[in-house]
């Protein structure tokens, strides 16, 4: 099991417990975490599990392909260390991962 701490941006956190494989859109659907949609299913067709992924967890992620990187060009608050969630499996090796959820915009 893997565990991961969604902080919102009020300061609020929220751990669950995943499993190897999952990505982090289906954890955060699974557990109705605020601020990610997933509206496309997890097709990556859209920016709406847009995320900030602390360090040091981002520098184990899988680089991402570019049709990532092209969506997160119209992310709201895009930084360096942004991702999709739909795009990012968990392994083993990411337990204690820290994802802050960006505000959400009207």
């Amino acid at each position: 099991m893997t565990r991961v701490t969604f902080i919102q941006a009020d300061g609020r956190s929220e751990t669950f417990a995943a499993k190897a494989g999952d990505t982090l859109l289906d954890v955060a659907l699974d557990n109705g975490v605020d601020g990610i949609k997933g509206q496309c299913g997890g097709g990556c067709s859209c920016c709406t599990c847009h995320c900030w992924i602390r360090t040091p967890w981002f520098e184990h992620l899988i680089v991402p392909h570019q049709d990532e990187l092209d969506l997160l060009e119209f992310a709201w608050g895009r930084a360096e260390n942004s991702r999709l969630a739909c795009q990012v499996p968990l392994t083993d090796a990411l337990d204690g991962m820290e994802i802050e959820v960006p505000e959400q915009q009207s």
